[in-house]
């Protein structure tokens, strides 16, 4: 039986030059996975060490060169930079004349859309907001995470096919954002990602003040199973005494917290509130055990922003 030869993606002919401006986490890895997808990146800037380490490990033989270079090489742009310096990068960019018309400019924020890049259309270029609703590492395992990561894409209409075509060749899912919901869209993703890792670094730290020898282990098959419960169920997959009503046991480990981590006690009290009130609303809490459960947690709040300030 003859087999098929399947061509390298390295033989293949680059259809667009890639340059990274901002060689953080993001960018190296969207570059290396638009390489593998026929492409060709041409230059990175990056400042740090850091940065210019992490651009010379995935990016061996792309010269860094500073910004106004990359965009005077690149077809297409990325963006990479953190979303307060996106701004001022893009106004300074379009001042200098260093954007060309017809260059595509793909900047990765989560925060904004494409009209933070309008100084750049002014100037002639294609703007595109494509953001991976992923966490990074800066390493070569984020190109593999990549694959079915959902990106989420803003542009002008006339751009959407390009936009949502670079997401796939990077092995992305395209979900379009409009304009005004970016913030919300992002807000979200913080809320879930950014917060899980802090709650998990504390339970961890927890776990071992109690004695546990690893944690990581310990924790890995129950958050697992939670986050997959919560995925496939939502509200209803809401367990432990919070949504049982068990006063007695909040009030316990929060009189622990107290002793042992007073720095979590705030946190633990907003997050037991709202699951609370999420377990009220959907039936699993009983209306006759929410009142002293609620009542704990009222005490809880009174003392934590009273007498006990090193808790917030």
């Amino acid at each position: 039986m003859s087999t098929v030869h399947q061509p390298d993606p390295k033989d293949r002919p680059a259809r667009l030059t890639v340059g990274v401006v901002g060689a953080g986490r993001v960018g190296p890895a969207l570059a290396v996975s638009l390489q593998l997808a026929g492409h060709r990146p041409v230059a990175v800037s990056g400042v740090s060490d850091a940065s210019r380490r992490r651009a010379a490990l995935m990016l061996p033989d792309v010269p860094l060169v500073p910004p106004a270079e990359v965009l005077e090489r690149a077809d297409l742009v990325l963006l990479t930079v953190p979303d307060d310096t996106l701004p001022g990068l893009v106004q300074g960019l379009a001042e200098t004349g260093a954007v060309r018309p017809g260059q595509l400019i793909a900047h990765t924020s989560g925060r904004y859309g494409a009209r933070v890049l309008d100084p750049a259309l002014r100037a002639g270029a294609l703007p595109l907001a494509l953001h991976p609703a992923m966490t990074f590492t800066g390493t070569q395992v984020d190109v593999q995470r990549l694959a079915g990561c959902s990106f989420g894409v803003t542009a002008p209409d006339e751009l959407r096919l390009a936009a949502e075509a670079l997401v796939i060749e990077m092995g992305g899912e395209p979900e379009w954002i409009s304009e005004e919901k970016r913030p919300l869209y992002h807000a979200a993703l913080a809320l879930g990602a950014n917060h899980l890792v802090t709650l998990v670094a504390q339970s961890m730290e927890l776990l071992r003040a109690a004695g546990v020898e690893a944690p990581d282990r310990m924790l890995g098959p129950l958050l697992g199973a939670a986050l997959d419960n919560a995925l496939r169920s939502g509200d209803a997959a809401l367990t432990g005494p919070v949504a049982r009503g068990d006063a007695g046991t909040v009030a316990a480990h929060i009189g622990e917290l107290r002793r042992h981590a007073p720095q979590t006690v705030a946190g633990y009290l907003a997050m037991a509130r709202a699951t609370a009130d999420r377990a009220l609303a959907h039936g699993l809490l009983k209306p006759e055990l929410a009142e002293d459960l609620l009542g704990v947690l009222a005490d809880g709040t009174d003392r934590t922003d009273g007498t006990e300030g090193n808790a917030r």
